[in-house]
């Protein structure tokens, strides 16, 4: 049950928040700026009014999941701090004096409140509205880019990531005592998922009973990290791999398991715009998605700065349709010439290739000269494909002729398709424009390596969407709160 009216803090002890925490806090200056009501009128349907024990305020359930945005913490480590961090307490709304929640709580709260909520794009709007009451968006422009998370089991089977973290729990616990090998369950030595399940929790039960090797920090984040891997994400243990995630490529050599975050960003780096996909997408299809979001949420648009993967006909021919221009420099490759099979083989500027429907990239490919004996024979580009993949395949019907010895992909290449669009980036407006998407870079740099945004805390694209949307609000807040200072 959740009571209608939110309740005041009411403490002796209260007036300590104000002698002990500084007037330029992150947290202070966070909680001055939100009003977190409509989390309450968010999630108020998901909540029975009048029956069953009180639940615990859905906002501040919501602050703890911000708060782990923010600090990278794990669900046990938060509320271990939550504990004694006055900072923690007062943006909670708590009591110095109050009893913390439970962890599992936080795994109950993310799977059965914030389920089928459209969280992404509503905390990014929330954000953009902010900023723009407070003045801070001042640029009618956005970037646009792709990041890539790798999935949490990384193309790893579920024992193989127990292993691995089990092996660090133990590593940390003999660098503080050595003889507690001698009381270690034997390792499992059998090909079973079960089995690793019940030798890491028999070495956390072990681990748990030495209250001294609990005290290291060191010791502590590391079983955390077990428990949460054998507690939250046992449902998710029955498949080899996370079943959402997809190989994308970063180079022709490099690729990558997980998902891709398209996102939108102001000049002034606001993130304004999100879109999470299986890390095979290409960045050019998500663009009049950004655009539109971008705009839903108040955004004026009437300049767009990408790279080369947003410069394809589609996109151009949208933004003359749209009314803002586009800032992405032609790739050959990309934008000229016709194409036969467009919703079948998309171009992947990061890897230099085509690939097919089913994700799977060319191998090789080779540009014809222009011949003697037809002058006026455009080029062709031709890619090759992998024809031991292309025969077990599940879309090869249309596209694989069963017997072929190879697949191949042809473009024809017309060198003066894009004259417009040659002629704009060459324009001293395009080259000051394009100076600007260097911040969009630095943006997921932070993302990843201050947030945590590099690994998937949880498998599946619903988890990864709600991944996304915690961190991608506690970021722009922070850069809210810094603009706001600069003033």
């Amino acid at each position: 049950m959740i009571e209608q009216q939110q309740k005041l803090v009411l403490s002796p002890y209260i007036e300590i928040y104000e002698l002990i925490i500084p007037k330029d806090n992150l947290l202070r200056k966070i909680k001055e700026l939100v009003d977190f009501g409509f989390i309450y009128d968010e999630l108020i349907d998901k909540y029975c009014i009048d029956n069953g024990r009180n639940a615990i305020s859905p906002i501040r359930m919501f602050k703890y999941l911000l708060l782990k945005a923010i600090y990278n913490l794990s669900d046990a480590d938060l509320v271990e701090r939550s504990k004694y961090d006055m900072s923690f307490k007062y943006f909670l709304d708590m009591a110095p004096e109050d009893d913390v929640i439970n962890p599992s709580s936080l795994t109950k709260f993310r799977k059965l409140r914030l389920k089928d909520m459209d969280l992404l794009d509503m905390l990014i709007a929330k954000t953009v509205e902010i900023a723009i009451d407070k003045r801070i968006i001042k640029s009618k422009s956005i970037i646009v880019d792709a990041t890539h998370t790798k999935s949490r089991y990384n193309q790893k089977t579920p024992r193989q990531v127990l292993q691995e973290r089990s092996k660090k729990l133990r590593q940390a616990v003999y660098q503080i005592d050595k003889t507690m090998k001698d009381i270690f369950p034997n390792k499992n030595t059998e090909n079973s998922l079960e089995k690793e399940l019940e030798y890491c929790r028999q070495l956390i039960s072990v681990i748990k009973e030495n209250e001294e090797v609990c005290s290291y920090p060191k010791v502590t984040e590391k079983l955390h990290l077990l428990e949460e891997s054998v507690d939250d994400d046992t449902e998710h243990l029955n498949t080899s791999k996370d079943r959402d995630a997809k190989i994308g490529h970063k180079t022709a050599d490099t690729s990558f398991f997980g998902y891709k975050t398209h996102i939108a960003m102001t000049e002034e780096r606001i993130i304004t715009a999100a879109t999470i996909t299986s890390g095979e997408k290409t960045d050019g299809k998500e663009l009049p998605k950004l655009v539109q979001k971008s705009k839903s949420a108040g955004m004026q648009i009437d300049t767009v700065i990408g790279d080369k993967a947003y410069s394809d006909k589609k996109n151009i021919d949208a933004a003359k349709e749209g009314g803002y221009e586009l800032i992405a420099k032609l790739c050959t490759n990309v934008t000229q010439g016709k194409r036969k099979k467009e919703d079948q083989f998309e171009y992947n500027k990061d890897a230099g290739m085509y690939q097919c429907k089913a994700g799977h990239l060319a191998v090789h490919k080779y540009t014809e000269k222009r011949s003697t004996e037809k002058p006026n024979r455009n080029p062709r580009t031709i890619y090759s494909f992998d024809i031991k993949k292309c025969k077990t395949c599940p879309y090869q019907e249309g596209c694989y002729k069963k017997g072929a010895k190879r697949k191949t992909y042809t473009e024809t290449i017309i060198c003066d398709s894009h004259s417009e669009q040659a002629k704009f980036q060459e324009t001293e407006y395009f080259k000051g424009k394009m100076k600007e998407r260097y911040k969009i870079e630095a943006k997921n740099g932070e993302l990843k390596q201050r947030h945590g945004y590099d690994i998937a805390s949880s498998s599946g694209l619903a988890a990864m969407e709600m991944q996304g949307a915690m961190t991608i609000f506690a970021v722009n807040l922070k850069r809210i709160v810094k603009l706001i200072n600069e003033k």
